[in-house]
Order: structure tokens, then C-alpha cells, then sequence
């Protein structure tokens, strides 16, 4: 053929290359183009569309191994939709973007299970419902090839639950239900209870489940809506409207309200079903250990369980009439927070609702309006009156805002230089602060833990505190800014509240709203069981018995551990917590205090509370080797004891995070180098101060002996620490003096919260002391 003639050849050309390729089709010049067939040495076999020497348009490709693949191709890749046939019979049907699964597919692996969902980059993630060939079935939400979200597993026993997973575990609140008819309402963490929750043995009267059921996809008797024999049809796929349907169907399935796409494919990079399948399936003693008793409680009059979970472990338990329990108990909100605000809003119902959204809007364009101005040092006039955005958000929209479907409002976005050198200066990415807190997932309201009567709000990913400020506390914070942007400067480690933004917005009636943007010291994957607030007085810093739930934030006179940490942890801890207390102190602020959380490791659990892996049963070990579990599984129940060793990198996330700045922190038990922690069968940790740091709580118990008298005996608990100082706006003003003298009158001067800020710094400093004493 003449090399130099460009037109297209439409007769069929047969050539062969000296590499023993061979070609026979139409041609563009010496490119293949249009239809042809092209077989390498290797017996790799390729008919269909060409363009200019590339695969392009419909066509089918097969390997020597037995694989084939008949779809769409562009510029040499598989991309588009297509049907992909591996050599061990699995079959893919759906969507490929350069050669990786990426889209809305199913596939049917060689041992029956089957995938029909959402991918991305070859893995699951968006909404998606995977059956297993012995009878489960998951259908919710995955992210990276793992359970992620909201979702419902059903197991071929009867047994399912319904409610939050992470990364294939179980995580957060939800509802599992026993094939005999008992349910548990509760949390989990980690795929383990773990936390307070509500047990209803089988015929009890427990609260109404139809929404449940229909948030997650179910009929009002529990069945899927979705069918077993679902199937994303292939030619379907190829227009927008059946896409658009496929989602849809998924979406109601999974109860939600979008999808992503994800999963891996010959590769099952999670323990979820056959750890779930495991504890739960028939064949599983601790099926009927973990919540003993709940087949044979059939009597007359059933009980209900109030009971609280460590890891798995049952630590309390409280029996009530299930008459008085059904007065009472409610299924846990869906959330990751009870969303039950315990202070008195002037704004209620859909007010809330909008100044939520006013804030989303305003914050969005703030930051929008700010970034691109070059980054530069901050300057005397960044923390002036002067130095304010303002801007009016019209519901209809204006030249520089959005329509909206909020209410008209005032904007005012204070220190927008100073706050954007902080956000850098906290390694704070202005688009991930942005989706964090202006994102479609939206803000939750949130419990408030003091008497100030301030409304909190929660980013939806738990990184950020948003909390209503008083017009005192504005000034008061914007006075101390300037001091405030050098101390935290100056101390990347300080454990003082991480402020990120203040804001106002006026509402159409003239109601004015001030707001702070702070960081969440407790965003962590592991779950804090306790909560408490610590300020050094003793007048009335007690918590009613009654009054004391999974999420109370207790007092000091609450608190009943003393922690004992390493030695050159304690030392970081306590020379950080004496600068912070003496830049308050120079501020004139008191009424601060130390906001505490704890996460506990189990106390060493009875052997029969859950069934080591080691002992499972054939059918178990089939079940697990279905799914390809290639990984090892943690333990059941994960050991006592952490473990600190030397910090590397490349095992842990050290990428800025919830916890923002911080660098590693030191201890002397590994040679005084930097360390990670180790929670043995949880997580590697990045020890920094106020996060991840490991401590032995003692708890003090008392016996009465007849030999010996009183002897002083303990408990000893392997616990993580969470630690920041909050409450840092009240200035020792006129108001505290008064207060000061008033109480002094009928209280020990000492044991008050309002005293002079030297003696308050004092008396916090040596509380703390206390409870963080040095090693014998």
C-alpha cells in the first residue's frame, strides 16, 4: 500500500508487522481506522472500531487467559459501558473509565456473590447492595471498597441490622434486630457495642420501627424493597434516563439521598460480612452469649434491658418493666449526635433551620471572597474596626449573592485577613473548610454542655464546634485577637480553643446572631465514653446521678480517676497547660476550664463474651473464604494493655486533620523518642499533646475490713486521652467581682469559680496537678 495515500480505505487490508502483529480492516493512511480485527503474538485478539491507530467505539477484546471483554472503548482504553469476563467466570457489567470500573455496574464473582451498585476507581463507593451466595445481604452506602454510611445487613438467619457502618464495621447508632423478635437500639464502635443502649427480648413492647424501616429502605414488615433478583441492565445503562432510574432505585434501597460511586474487585479488603456473620450467624455461640438470655425471656410479663457496652464488653445493666421503658426509651436519631438542643433558641423550628443555612451561605462566600486575595503577613489594621466584610443576601438573590431559600439577612464576617492566616496557620485548606461546614451533608445541632444558653452546631463530618456568642464575648474575643494570633503562633502544641472564624448575621426583624468557628477536640475515630469539664472549683461542680447520660460532660467533683502518664508526656503536658493558663491570666480571663474526654480500652472481658476467630465452625470458615478475605482479622474482642512505640511516618495519618497542628510528642518509655500508639487490634495513632495520649486511669475504691480497717484498693483502666481549654471569653469584669463577693459571703472564697485570675490559674494549675500526678 502507498504510505503516502491519506484517504480511507474501505476495502478490508490484511498486514502483518515485523513484530508479528496482524491487522486486516479498513484503513486512514497506514492507521487502522474504521472496523478491524488485530491479533498480537501473544494471542491478545481485538475486532471492532478504530480511529487513527487507536481502539475507539464498540468493540470486543480477549486475552489468552480465557478474559473478554465487548463494549465501548476510547483512545486505546475500556471507557464507557461494556461487560468485562475474567478467566475464573466472574462477570462485570457497566461502566469503565480509562480501563477501572467507574460508575453504576454489577458484578457476579465465580462463588454466586454479587455486586449492583456504584464504583469508583475500580472500588465500591456511593450507594450499592452486595449479596452473598449463603444468603446475606448488605444494601447502603460504601466508601473505598468497605461499608461506609448508612445501610442494612440482613443475614440468611434472620438476624439484621440497620444503621451506621465504617470502613465494614459497624459504627455509630443503630438497631439490630434478632430473628426471634428481640431488638437492640444502641451505638456501635469498631463492629463492637459500645455504649448505652435499650435491649427488647422478644415480645416486649418496643417503639414503632416503620421509620426506620422506610428510612433505610424496608417495608413496614422488614422486608427489602429492593428485590434479590435486581439487575442493572447493560443496555439500559446507555441512556441518562436509565441511569437516572438505576440511582434512584438505589438510593431508596440505601436511604439516601445521593450517590458517590465504589469497591475492590477480585479482592475483598474487609472483614465486615464474615466478622458480622461470625458473631451473628447461626452457628455462632456468641450469638447467644452477648445478649444472653434474650430467646428465653417469653414470659407474661417480659422485661426490657437498659444496658451500657465497653468494647463489647457489658459493664451495666438495669432491668424495667417494659411498660415503664416504652414511656421512655425512643429509637436513637440517626445521627451521629443527638440532635436535641438543651438550650432555649429564640429561634425555633424552621428559624433554626434558616439561620443554619444564612451561616452556610455567608461563611461560602466569605471564604470564596478572601482566598484568592495573596497570602501576607498580618498588620495592625487586620484587627481594626475597619476590617470587616459586610454584605446583604437578598432571598431572590442580588449582583454579588446567590437566590436562596432562607430568609433576607445581614452578613458581617470580622478579621477576615487575621482569620485566614490562622486557618493557614492551622494547616486548615480553604476548600475543605469550606465543603466541611458549607457541604450538602449540611450542620447538626448539638447539645449544649454548659448554662451559657449558646446554641452549638456540628460540621457533618465532626470536625468543627460552631457556637452562638454573646455581644460580650464578641468584644471580649476581638480585644484579645492580636494576642491571641501571636500566642498560638508562637506554640504550635497549645491546647487553647482553636478559633477559625467569628461572623453575624442580622436578621430582616433586626435580631442579631454572633457566631464563633472553633475546632472539635474530640473528632477521633475512637469513641469517648466520658466527658468531663474541669475548672478547679468545687461549689456545685457536681452532676445529679439522674441526670448523667452516654454524652453527659461531667465536673469536677464527678471526675474519680487520677491519670498517670509518661513521664516526658506529662512533662510536654503540664509545661504547655502553665503557658496557656499564664497568657489567660495576663488577659484577665477565668471561668476556663479543661475540657476532658476519655476513651477507654476493655477491662479484661470474660472468655465466653465473644468467640475468638480460632473457633469457628467449617460452615463459618467457608463463609469467610467466599469473600476473599485476604487480610488478617483483628481479635473479637481486642486485648487489654497500649502500646507505645517509636512514631514512623508512613503508618500513620499525618496529614492536618480534625485536630489540625501538633507536633509528635516524645516519651521516655522508648528512649525519649517521638511516638505512635498502638491500640492492639484498633489503630496506629500519631501521639500529639491533647490527642491520642496514652494513660492509666486509677479508680479509687474503698473495703472495710474487720482486721485492717479501711483499705484503699484500685482499678486500674488503660485509657486515651482528648484534652483542650474552652471557655476562654469571660473577662473578670464587674459582674465576677460582684458575683465573687456575694458567694464569698456564704461559700469558702477558694471553692468558687469566680476569683481573681491569678488565684484562678493557681488553683487550676494545681487541680490539674492532682489529676495528673507524677509516677511513684
Amino acid at each position: 500500500m502507498n504510505s503516502s495515500w491519506i484517504g480511507v480505505s474501505l476495502m478490508p487490508v490484511v498486514r502483518e508487522f515485523s513484530n508479528g502483529d496482524v491487522y486486516s480492516g479498513q484503513l486512514k493512511g497506514t492507521l487502522p481506522h474504521g472496523k478491524g480485527k488485530y491479533a498480537w503474538p501473544d494471542g491478545i485478539l481485538y475486532e471492532g472500531d478504530w480511529e487513527e491507530g487507536k481502539i475507539s467505539g464498540r468493540g470486543k477484546l480477549m486475552w489468552s487467559s480465557g478474559a473478554k471483554y465487548e463494549g465501548d472503548f476510547s483512545g486505546g482504553y475500556l471507557h464507557g459501558f461494556g461487560t468485562l469476563t475474567s478467566p475464573d467466570g466472574s462477570v462485570f457489567a457497566g461502566a469503565w473509565r480509562m480501563n477501572v470500573r467507574h460508575g453504576l455496574g454489577r458484578k457476579e464473582y465465580c462463588n454466586s456473590d454479587v455486586y449492583d451498585g456504584s464504583w469508583r476507581e475500580g472500588l465500591q463507593d456511593g450507594s450499592g447492595s452486595y449479596s452473598w451466595y449463603n444468603g446475606n445481604r448488605f444494601i447502603g452506602n460504601w466508601k473505598k471498597g468497605k461499608m461506609s454510611g448508612r445501610g442494612v445487613m440482613s443475614w440468611a438467619n434472620g438476624d439484621l441490622f440497620n444503621g451506621f457502618w465504617l470502613n465494614g464495621l459497624r459504627h455509630g447508632s443503630g438497631v439490630y434486630k434478632y430473628a426471634d423478635g428481640g431488638f437492640y437500639f444502641g451505638t456501635w464502635s469498631r463492629g463492637l457495642k459500645d455504649g448505652s443502649g435499650v435491649f427488647y427480648p422478644a415480645g416486649s413492647k418496643h417503639p414503632s420501627l416503620k421509620k426506620w424501616h422506610r428510612h433505610f429502605g424496608y417495608d413496614d414488615t422488614g422486608n427489602f424493597l429492593l428485590s434479590h433478583n435486581s439487575t442493572i441492565n447493560i443496555d439500559d445503562l446507555r441512556t441518562s434516563k436509565a441511569v437516572s432510574r438505576s440511582l434512584s432505585e438505589l438510593t431508596t434501597t440505601s436511604g439516601l439521598t445521593r450517590t458517590s460511586e465504589r469497591y475492590p474487585d477480585d479482592y475483598w479488603s474487609t472483614s465486615d460480612p464474615p466478622r458480622d456473620f461470625l458473631h451473628h450467624g447461626p452457628a455462632s455461640k456468641s450469638a447467644r452469649s452477648v445478649d444472653s438470655g434474650q430467646s428465653e425471656i417469653r414470659d407474661k410479663n417480659p422485661i426490657v434491658f437498659e444496658r451500657e457496652y465497653m468494647q463489647g464488653v457489658l459493664i451495666k445493666e438495669r432491668i424495667m418493666s417494659s411498660i415503664d421503658m416504652s414511656h421512655r426509651a425512643r429509637p436513637l436519631n440517626l445521627t451521629k449526635e443527638v440532635t436535641v438542643s438543651a438550650c432555649v433558641s429564640f429561634l425555633g423550628g424552621k428559624w433554626n433551620h434558616y439561620l443554619m443555612l444564612n451561616l452556610q451561605l455567608g461563611i461560602r462566600y466569605t471564604v470564596g471572597k478572601i482566598t484568592p486575595v495573596p497570602p501576607r503577613e498580618v498588620r495592625a489594621s487586620d484587627f481594626s474596626e475597619r476590617a470587616r466584610i459586610m454584605m446583604f443576601f437578598p432571598r431572590n438573590g442580588s449582583q454579588y449573592t446567590p437566590p436562596h431559600k432562607s430568609i433576607d439577612f445581614d452578613w458581617k464576617d470580622y478579621c477576615p485577613m487575621v482569620f485566614r492566616n490562622l486557618r493557614e496557620m492551622f494547616k486548615l485548606d480553604a476548600a475543605d473548610y469550606m465543603m466541611s461546614i458549607c457541604g450538602d451533608d449540611g450542620l447538626r445541632e448539638i447539645s449544649s454542655p454548659g448554662k451559657s444558653g449558646s446554641i452549638f452546631y456540628l460540621s457533618h463530618d465532626d470536625r468543627f464546634v460552631i457556637k452562638t456568642l454573646k455581644r460580650s464575648e464578641l468584644k471580649v474575643l476581638l480585644r484579645m485577637l492580636p494576642r491571641y494570633y501571636e500566642h498560638v503562633g508562637n506554640y504550635e502544641n497549645t491546647l487553647i480553643t482553636k478559633f477559625f472564624g467569628v461572623h453575624r448575621i442580622k436578621l430582616k426583624w433586626g435580631k442579631k446572631v454572633r457566631f464563633v468557628v472553633m475546632g472539635n477536640m474530640f473528632c477521633t475515630e475512637l469513641k469517648i465514653h466520658r466527658r468531663y469539664d474541669l475548672k478547679g472549683s468545687t461549689q456545685g461542680r457536681y452532676t445529679e446521678k439522674n441526670k448523667i447520660g452516654e454524652k453527659t460532660t461531667m465536673k469536677d467533683l464527678d471526675l474519680a480517676y487520677e491519670f498517670h502518664m509518661d513521664k516526658l508526656l506529662r512533662e510536654a503536658l503540664f509545661k504547655q497547660i502553665i503557658l496557656d493558663s499564664s497568657f489567660l491570666e495576663s488577659l484577665q480571663i477565668l471561668d476556663y476550664s479543661l475540657l476532658l474526654g476519655l476513651h477507654f480500652r476493655a477491662p479484661d472481658p470474660l472468655t465466653d463474651i465473644l468467640e475468638p476467630p480460632n473457633e469457628m465452625s467449617d460452615q463459618e470458615s467457608d463463609s469467610v473464604a467466599s469473600v476473599d478475605v485476604s487480610l488478617p482479622r483483628e481479635p473479637a474482642i481486642p486485648p487489654k494493655g497500649l502500646l507505645m512505640v517509636t512514631h514512623e511516618p508512613n503508618s500513620v495519618n499525618t496529614a492536618p486533620g480534625p485536630h489540625i497542628r501538633g507536633s509528635t510528642l516524645r516519651a521516655f518509655s522508648v528512649g525519649e523518642q517521638e511516638v505512635d500508639l498502638i491500640l492492639p487490634g484498633t489503630a496506629r495513632l500519631r501521639v500529639q499533646l491533647g490527642v491520642n495520649m496514652p494513660a492509666q486511669a486509677h479508680h479509687k475504691l474503698r473495703q472495710d475490713t474487720e482486721e485492717s480497717g479501711t483499705v484503699e484498693l484500685f482499678e486500674v483502666y488503660d485509657v486515651v486521652v482528648y484534652m483542650g481549654i474552652i471557655d476562654i471569653l469571660q473577662e473578670y469584669n464587674m459582674k465576677k467581682k460582684v458575683e465573687h463577693t456575694c458567694k464569698s459571703m456564704k461559700y469558702d472564697p477558694m471553692t468558687i469559680s469566680a476569683i481573681e485570675p491569678t488565684l484562678y490559674s493557681k488553683r487550676f494549675i494545681d487541680f490539674l496537678l492532682k489529676v495528673f500526678p507524677e509516677k511513684a
